[in-house]
Formats: C-alpha cells, sequence, structure tokens
C-alpha cells in the first residue's frame, strides 16, 4: 500500500481503526464510487476555477490587482484543508469538497497569469494534463504498468527527492538564493520539468492501485472521498508542472 502522494500513505489503511474493513454491501468503498466522487471534486475545482480567472483581469486585459487574493488564499487554503484531510478522513466527504473549491482559486488565478504571460499555455496544459491521466489510465487497467514494490519505492523515493528540492529552493528563496540550473528555460531546466512530469504520472499508477486495494478491502466508504481526494492532489500536481514546463519551453523562442 505505498504510494508516493503523501496523502495516499502505506499507512492509511492501518490507521482507520476497528472499522477499516466492511462487508460487501452499501456502507463499503467501491472504484464506481471513487471514480464519481472524483468527477464531482474536478466539477468543483473548475467552477471556482473559472471564477477565479475572471476576476484575475481587468478591463483592458491587464492582471487585477486583487488577483494574488485568489491564488495566496486558495494556495494556502487548499494546503490547510489538505492536511484536515489527511489527519481526520472520516471527515473528507466535507473537507475533500471543500478543498476542490479552495484550490479551484489557486489554479484559476496562477492559470490566468500563465495564460497572460504566455498565450494558449493553459488549454495545453489542461489537454496534456487529462490525455496523461487517461494514458496511465489504459496502461494500469491493461497492465502494462503494474504497482511492483520496487516499482512504488522508486517513485516514493523520487517523489521524496523532488519534494526536498522543491523544499529547498522555498527555503533558499526566502535568503534570496535562486536555483536557475533546474528552474530555468535552458536544457537542465526543461529536463529537470519532463523528469518531475515522469513521476508525477507514475504517481497516477500509485494512486489506482491505492484505490483498487481500498475497495478489495472493503475500507469504508468515506474513503471514496479521501481517494477522489488523493487522486486530485496528484492531478493538481502534474498541471502546475505542465505549466512549467510549456512556460520554460515558450520563454526560450
Amino acid at each position: 500500500m505505498r504510494s508516493g502522494n503523501p496523502v495516499l500513505s502505506e499507512s492509511t489503511f492501518l490507521d482507520l481503526g476497528s472499522g477499516s474493513v466492511v462487508t460487501r454491501d452499501a456502507s463499503a468503498m467501491t472504484i464506481n464510487g471513487t471514480v464519481n466522487r472524483t468527477a464531482f471534486l474536478l466539477f468543483l475545482t473548475v467552477l471556482t476555477a473559472a471564477f477565479a480567472w475572471s476576476q484575475a483581469f481587468t478591463a483592458t486585459g491587464e492582471i487585477a490587482p486583487g488577483f494574488p487574493v485568489y491564488m495566496w488564499g486558495g494556495l494556502i487554503g487548499g494546503f490547510v484543508l489538505a492536511l484536515v484531510t489527511v489527519f481526520k478522513k472520516e471527515w473528507a466527504p466535507v473537507t475533500a469538497p471543500l478543498y476542490a473549491l479552495v484550490e479551484g482559486f489557486f489554479l484559476g488565478a496562477i492559470s490566468a497569469l500563465y495564460s497572460h504571460l504566455y498565450e494558449g499555455i493553459v488549454i495545453q496544459a489542461v489537454m496534456l494534463t487529462f490525455a496523461t491521466l487517461f494514458a496511465m489510465l489504459v496502461a494500469f487497467r491493461a497492465g502494462w504498468v503494474q504497482a511492483t514494490e520496487k516499482f512504488k519505492l522508486g517513485v516514493v523515493a523520487a517523489t521524496g527527492g523532488i519534494f526536498l528540492v522543491y523544499l529547498a529552493t522555498i527555503v533558499l528563496g526566502f535568503f534570496g538564493v535562486d536555483i536557475p540550473m533546474i528552474h530555468g528555460n535552458g536544457i537542465v531546466g526543461i529536463g529537470f520539468s519532463l523528469f518531475v512530469i515522469v513521476i508525477a504520472a507514475l504517481n497516477l499508477v500509485l494512486d489506482f492501485d491505492f484505490i483498487r486495494t481500498g475497495a478489495e478491502r472493503g475500507a469504508p466508504k468515506y474513503m471514496e472521498w479521501y481517494g477522489a481526494f488523493g487522486l486530485m492532489v496528484t492531478l493538481v500536481w502534474l498541471y502546475i508542472e505542465f505549466l512549467r514546463l510549456l512556460a520554460k519551453l515558450q520563454s526560450r523562442d
């Protein structure tokens, strides 16, 4: 049950208490139920993202002064709700939709910023994200990519390494130190973005495996919301990384 996604960890089904396994009835987690919950969360995210986008520009097409409120408010609010959901999984039926709504503000705002800087980049990132989701789902269902223990260990290790790099970037940024090699638009920077996208895509496989295992174990019904929430976290990460990669490529022109 290892997953590179920090919200879908190896111990998720081990710390649910005595109700971690239920009988095969309406109270048990199912794959179809998780799919429906994921679609609903995506719908909520699109709603608030569209609203944030509409508020991001002035009548002249410039970035609106209140734009940072949606971006930083959505980022911080989404992070807080994600933490609450991780530590209180049984609250997922409420916190997961709230996370989707709040995260939509962040995605809409940051997408508007990228769109202002690089024309056409947002639709490309959206299409690439869902194309990757579909491709990995097909590969997983067909058995072309299997979540073996070695596969999981490798993805988890790579995901942790990426997290440490981003954490170091944030910390060094407070001291005015930048890491231009991996965050620039050079060959190294583009290669790093491609590597991160591959790891994010492989995390989708682990998410699918996590959801399937939860359904097979008869996890409580609220774990459908938690599984959908975990999948949303990976999709948001993947979308942001596609935006970063496309921005690096366009900035080279």
